[in-house]
């Protein structure tokens, strides 16, 4: 691996870190600086795709809305990286304890990342979160652990 994919790596790395510190610190703004502005979102939560930052953005409120504090999980993050392109993909877990305090203890969620090198910073142009399919009830399989 040259100098540059190992730098561009570990820049992604510390973006990926950046998004488990804005999710436990209910920061939305610094949450917006790690996303391309035309992000397209196909997120746990209908519909089917969310289009630009403020849709992902409102896609997280609830979490900052409902919970008092919040931990975020991310585990076996794997990358692929190019000269200006990459993709990466790991399993996360949201949890934390409700205003009420109600501990909800999470679901361990799939999640790939696409990134794309723009003006020399590294963004999230596309993410995928989801969860396996039982295909015989038609319903998601969120009892598994990594």
């Amino acid at each position: 691996m040259t100098a540059q994919r190992e730098a561009d790596e570990a820049e992604i790395r510390q973006l990926v870190g950046k998004i488990v510190e804005g999710l436990q610190g209910k920061d939305p703004e610094g949450l917006k600086r790690l996303y391309a502005t035309d992000i397209v979102s196909f997120d746990i939560e209908p519909p089917l795709q969310h289009v630009g930052i403020e849709a992902k953005l409102k896609n997280w409120a609830p979490v900052f809305t409902f919970f008092e504090s919040v931990t975020y999980e991310v585990r076996d993050l794997t990358l692929t990286v190019g000269d200006d392109m990459a993709f990466g993909h790991a399993f996360a877990r949201l949890s934390g304890t409700l205003k009420n305090g109600t501990a909800m203890s999470g679901m361990w969620v799939r999640v790939t990342y696409c990134l794309q090198k723009i003006d020399g910073m590294w963004l999230i142009v596309h993410d995928q979160v989801s969860v396996p399919l039982d295909v015989t009830s038609g319903k998601g399989v969120v009892d598994l652990e990594p």
